[in-house]
């Protein structure tokens, strides 16, 4: 039997919000794997606020998707055929398989899925790219030390969620900007977050100053615009702030605006780094090493928001992210 694989193709590059013209969708053969290589078929597919990027042409950290390029994603899947000494068929592995049912793969890239550690999803976030840009860009950038005070915006999502728990397991204090008072009380009830300021009904210039009155020592910025802004203003001296996302910015039609305050770095003998996560990649089984054994030890906690579907679902599941509908780490499970 011919199996059939679908695949999502970037059609335009998008204005603004991704719109269902912006993609196409294919359906052929699935592919046969040649010497050395073998066929994966998808089960679950990273969904990240970085893939907007990616869909706009010029200079990035990565190439961009090409207009008729299937949609670059992080995925897990399930190996079905191999012609690769190192894969055996069964097996189930993660690489950057894009939005399709089936890849093939040479091994580059790919690794295997320890499912004894936590369930396939989790290798998506927590234990995953997720995880790990939270763990390298806290640790090795934000250099938070106990007592100090950590905050994070975007903090109900897949980075932000991790990068608080991190900062609490390191003795600090952590206080997270999300949108609206159900994450904000599910990231003090559930991940323990010391407060979390709600963006949409808050004053959060006011809320921070309760909550941060001596100064905010690492600032985790995940959203950029506003959050950075009004984080600019509390910097205590000698502050980190992580350039980690800017998701208030990617689907923004104008050229945005740089922080109009950024004299405060100045003032407060601050810093404000940015880093990209695969700059790491060497230390990645170090990062693992150590998310594994808090998520063992109770210390932290995964949470996947994992949306049931097919591979055309993958252009409504992005949108969530920027409705601000996910909490944790939003996944395709197809």
């Amino acid at each position: 039997m011919t199996l059939v694989n679908v695949q999502c193709r970037l059609a335009a590059r998008p204005v603004g919000l991704p719109k269902p013209s912006d993609w196409d969708y294919i359906e052929e053969d699935a592919p046969e794997p040649g010497e050395n290589q073998f066929r994966v078929q998808v089960e679950y597919v990273s969904v990240d606020p970085a893939m907007r990027g990616w869909m706009n042409a010029g200079r990035s950290y990565v190439p961009a998707v090409e207009i008729g390029e299937v949609m670059r994603a992080g995925a897990i899947g399930r190996v079905t055929d191999s012609r690769h000494p190192d894969y055996q068929v069964g097996e189930q592995v993660f690489g950057t398989f894009g939005v399709q049912r089936y890849a093939l793969s040479d091994g580059r890239g790919v690794t295997r899925v320890d499912t004894t550690l936590a369930p396939a999803p989790a290798h998506l976030g927590v234990l995953g790219i997720s995880g790990l840009t939270a763990y390298f860009g806290l640790l090795d950038v934000g250099r938070p030390e106990p007592g100090q005070t950590v905050l994070v915006s975007g903090a109900a999502g897949s980075v932000g969620t991790v990068a608080g728990q991190i900062a609490k397991i390191k003795g600090c204090r952590a206080i997270g900007i999300a949108g609206g008072a159900e994450k904000c009380r599910w990231l003090v009830e559930e991940l323990g977050f010391d407060a979390a300021i709600d963006y949409k009904g808050d004053d959060v210039r006011a809320r921070l100053r309760e909550h941060a009155p001596d100064g905010v020592d690492v600032f985790f910025d995940n959203v950029g615009g506003a959050a950075l802004e009004e984080a600019l203003r509390r910097l205590a001296r000698g502050a980190r702030i992580v350039l980690c996302g800017a998701v208030s910015q990617y689907n923004a039609t104008e050229a945005p605006k740089g922080p109009s305050n950024y004299m405060q770095l100045l003032v407060a003998r601050a810093s404000m780094t940015g880093f990209v996560i695969f700059d790491y990649a060497k230390r990645y089984p170090e990062g693992i090493a150590q998310l594994a054994k808090w998520l063992d030890s109770g210390e932290l906690k995964s949470y996947e928001d994992l949306v049931e579907g097919q591979i055309t679902d993958f252009p409504e599941t992005l949108l969530r992210l920027f409705r601000g509908e996910n909490l944790g780490k939003l996944v395709l499970a197809v």
